[in-house]
Formats: structure tokens, sequence, C-alpha cells
């Protein structure tokens, strides 16, 4: 059962009781972790654009489906590495404002990971 997402703001978001004030990861089993960003910083020079690497740490077999909360104003996107990788994987990818994201996660069910950008 995938955790309800309560609120977010920029710099923030509330997964369950739990306030982070980082970037998470939400696993199929629904353990929330940090966001590995810094894999695609090193290639990018910034963690708004997803990396062939950090989507493949994202990935998870099983997963139908990827919901990414590119942060409050949208800025966060997915090289066209990580969309080919997400293609051939059979995982559509739902790209989002993190408030509209979390909004579809919290509508959702089934095997559904998610990354939340929680800036801007």
């Amino acid at each position: 059962m995938n955790p309800k997402i309560k609120d977010t703001s920029f710099g923030s978001i509330t997964v369950g009781e739990q306030v982070y004030h980082h970037d998470v990861l939400i696993r199929l089993d629904g353990q929330v972790r940090k966001r590995k960003k810094k894999l695609s910083k090193a290639i990018y020079g910034t963690s708004h654009v997803i990396s062939l690497e950090e989507a493949q740490h994202i990935h998870q077999e099983g997963a139908d489906t990827l919901i990414i909360g590119s942060g409050q104003y949208g800025m966060v996107e997915l090289s066209d590495e990580a969309t080919e990788f997400f293609a051939q994987k059979n995982c559509p990818v739902e790209l989002l404002p993190t408030p509209e994201a979390l909004e579809v996660w919290n509508q959702t069910d089934g095997a559904v990971i998610a990354v939340f950008h929680v800036t801007c």
C-alpha cells in the first residue's frame, strides 16, 4: 500500500506523518528514501535533469508506473537517455509539478514508484 502524501510546500513534503526537507524516492514497498540526486548532478551540474544513472537507481523491477514530482514550479525533467530507459522497461512515467503529482500518487494503486523534488 502506498503511503499517503499529506502536503508539500517549497522545501518540504509530508509523507504519512513524516515531514521531509529533501527530495524523496518512494519504493514499491512504501519505504521513503532520500533521492540520490548527486547521480544526475555529477553529469549535468544540476539535479533538474534526471540522468540515466539516476533512472537506473530509481527503477525497480515490477514497477508499473513512475510518478515524478518535478518540483513546485515543474523544473525537473528526464534526460533523453532516462526517457528511453523507462520506455525499455515498460514503465510509463507521469511527470507533473509536485503539488499535482502528489494528488496522482494518492489516487493510484498498484506497483507504483515515485520521486518528488521539493524545491523549484
